[in-house]
């Protein structure tokens, strides 16, 4: 069946991918940044938590999808 092994590939890359972004997100020290005045701001640091929060759930829901998904 092609279509398990095409969910189980789609799946692991999506795990690679947001994984890779949540990286990317902690690596950003948010909270390092809200010391700064607005005006040095690169980046609004609430905005670059929340979407790690984001990011996050969005890692534990692929997770559980990899968990459910059939291994055949």
């Amino acid at each position: 069946m092609s279509a398990p092994d095409g969910e189980k590939r789609f799946l692991y890359e999506l795990h690679v991918e947001v994984e890779a972004e949540v990286t990317l997100a902690a690596a950003s020290h948010p909270e390092q940044a809200a010391d700064l005045p607005v005006s040095e701001w690169l980046f609004d640091p609430m905005e670059a938590e929340s979407e790690e929060i984001g990011l996050r759930g969005l890692l534990d829901a692929v997770e559980v999808l990899e968990d459910d998904s059939p291994h055949g």
